[in-house]
């Protein structure tokens, strides 16, 4: 994939991904391990976070069109080598906690919706 011509986007809007009409791939090991990579990846790749996601839901039963979503993501990365989180040493070790909540929300479902962020110093770490 190091020759591969790099895409804009990680995945296509409002694809849906199926598991019943595509072909089992050739090699899951293969699969499993791009798959298994991109996950270390989005440890400083957030943009990539929820797409790997959905490849890493079909792990147990890759399909052809699951592998062309890694491939297509590979590509998206390719494009995009100068994004992500930047780490930096520091002298101190400050850990500053950011936390938001919205209880009951969603006007459909009144489920509640929360987000965190951790920094270390100056990097964003969770």
């Amino acid at each position: 994939m190091s020759t591969c011509n790099p895409c804009t986007t990680p995945i296509e809007a409002h694809s849906k991904l199926a598991t019943a009409a595509c072909t089992p791939v050739s090699n899951p090991i293969l699969y499993r391990s791009f798959a298994g990579a991109l996950q270390y990846l989005t440890f400083t790749r957030l943009d990539i976070t929820h797409d790997v996601q959905h490849v890493c839901l079909h792990m147990h039963d890759p399909r052809e069109q699951h592998f062309l979503l890694i491939k297509r993501i590979l590509r998206y990365v390719k494009g995009t080598l100068g994004h992500g989180l930047q780490l930096s040493c520091s002298p101190s070790h400050d850990l500053v906690i950011y936390s938001n909540a919205d209880w009951a929300g969603c006007p459909d479902t009144r489920k509640s919706t929360s987000g965190y962020y951790v920094f270390l110093n100056d990097n964003l770490i969770s």
